[in-house]
């Protein structure tokens, strides 16, 4: 090697170890000055999320998550019994160990049997609900999803997945080769995806004997607890049979049992929790279940419906079997009048039928049992749309978007509509959520070039015709990217000169 290169490669190299230094000194006063006090072990341990935050980003997602996670279906609205179980959830709250923080209960609608909390939320689906024999049950699983949110189980594995992230990001600066480089870097994105995917079994320990614990401090008999987990069993697997088990159902239903796994040898570990309980007086029976049992037979009663007809149903229509879909949901609606999902999907039904007036009278009929539904505020929107009503379409998705913001449909039309009127400005930002929900789009990235370019903005516009070149360079969009990217190349990429 030439003297020259070897004083370069030696300067470069010192460089790279000096900034790995520096980022090595600011990880570790970070860490040292991001160590806090569990709430629940009175342990230090690092933490790079401030309670505000995790308040914060509960809040954030707790909309889509409703709408999205476990099956979606929104919220299950029967106010009376509402109040009865938020009433259980909220003792249960203040005698945990961080019963400052916000809290609200939500049903939801859907029959996927599962139950899940953030910072500021606890949830139970339908399913799961009408699969629990009493109040005690309930009470397990509530405090259960509470204690993962008083041991800060979130928080942690956001501030190991930070941690993770810099780490690699250090790796990155001191790896020469680009491509190793990206590698690195895109296994942090993996890693960190799959930190969040799901709690650790020693989190689901810890949850589990908060869950003991917390029931316990009320008065229920924390037996209880097994039998829970004997109701989880018995409606995991009713819901198994439900859905037939093909096999994209059938990976979903794993991935739910993986989340939450009840095994033999946890079973002997709650019952191990049980017997260290501290125990105060009992309320009543310990177990409620004639209170529980009276709250939730409308409930019950209505979930029979969904599991035999509306379920199918869906699947029915996913299928394009939209005769039997019909059929399924007709008769959801003779038994049960007051279901929003119902009418909603009917009205989906019709609409892919081009029946416009039957699918708008039923997509109505949704919204004049819950009026802000958002399936069916989106299934007006895209009536409107497609009859190229653009200012009635956006009307309607801007509220369909408010609701769900991760609605990928909801948020590309609601561009689209801007951009079928030339407002290249309000267009960019739903447009921006649809390309990222769906990168591969064919012609999404034209689109946002073009919304860019009408606005000035021909940096953003250039790397979005780059996208579309990318994704499907022969259309129409592709055409007028590749004229733009070549017009603007020396512009944005000027080709660096060689040195003599």
């Amino acid at each position: 090697m030439p003297d020259g290169m070897t004083r370069i490669c030696r300067k470069r190299g010192a460089c790279v170890r000096s900034v790995c230094r520096v980022l090595l000194i600011v990880l570790l006063c970070g860490v040292a000055a991001s160590c806090a006090t569990n709430p629940v072990t009175g342990k230090e341990e690092l933490m790079l999320v401030s309670e505000d935050e995790e308040i914060k980003i509960g809040k954030s997602v707790y909309r889509d998550a409703l709408w999205s996670a476990e099956g979606g279906g929104g919220e299950y609205l029967d106010p009376q019994l509402k109040r009865y179980l938020e009433g259980v959830v909220m003792r249960l709250h203040r005698v945990s160990h961080r019963p400052n923080l916000p809290l609200s209960f939500t049903v939801q609608n859907s029959s996927v049997p599962n139950a899940w909390a953030i910072p500021g939320h606890v949830v139970m689906t339908r399913g799961l609900l009408a699969g629990l024999e009493n109040e005690g049950e309930f009470a397990y699983v509530m405090g259960h999803e509470i204690g993962h949110v008083s041991a800060r189980h979130s928080a942690r594995q956001m501030s190991k997945n930070m941690m993770l992230s810099l780490a690699l990001g250090l790796a990155a600066i001191s790896i020469g080769d680009a491509d190793t480089r990206e590698a690195v870097v895109g296994l942090g994105a993996l890693g960190g995806q799959l930190l969040l995917l799901k709690y650790s079994r020693d989190d689901e320990l810890e949850a589990d004997r908060l869950g003991v614990e917390y029931m316990s401090r009320l008065g229920y008999n924390p037996n209880n607890a097994l039998g829970a987990h004997r109701s989880l069993e018995k409606v995991y697997k009713e819901y198994a049979r439900s859905v037939g088990q093909e096999p994209t159902e059938r990976g979903f239903f794993e991935e739910l049992l993986s989340t939450h796994p009840r095994t033999s040898v946890r079973i002997d570990e709650i019952q191990q929790m049980i017997e260290s309980a501290p125990r105060a007086a009992p309320a009543g029976d310990g177990s409620n279940r004639a209170a529980y049992q009276s709250m939730t037979a409308n409930l019950r009663r209505t979930h029979r419906v969904y599991t035999e007809y509306y379920d199918k149903a869906v699947r029915a229509f996913e299928k394009n079997r939209l005769a039997e879909a019909n059929n399924l949901v007709s008769r959801a609606i003779s038994e049960e009048r007051y279901q929003p999902p119902f009418y909603a999907l009917a009205g989906y039904i019709y609409l892919k039928q081009n029946r416009g007036a039957d699918a708008e009278r039923y997509f109505r009929g949704a919204l004049s049992l819950q009026a802000n539904y958002q399936p069916a505020l989106r299934g007006l929107g895209m009536m409107n749309y497609g009859a190229k009503n653009y200012a009635a379409a956006i009307e309607y998705m801007k509220k369909a978007a408010q609701i769900f913001p991760g609605d990928a449909t909801a948020q590309r039309l609601l561009g689209m509509s801007h951009y079928r009127t030339s407002n290249w400005r309000a267009a960019i930002d739903p447009l921006r959520a649809a390309a990222a929900a769906n990168p591969k789009n064919r012609t999404i990235h034209g689109i946002l070039g073009q919304c860019y370019e009408n606005v000035n903005d021909r940096r953003a516009a250039y790397e979005q015709y780059k996208l579309q070149l990318q994704v499907a360079p022969d259309s129409d969009g592709g055409r007028l990217a590749a004229s733009r990217v070549q017009a603007w190349k020396a512009q944005f990429e000027p080709e660096t000169p060689k040195k003599k």
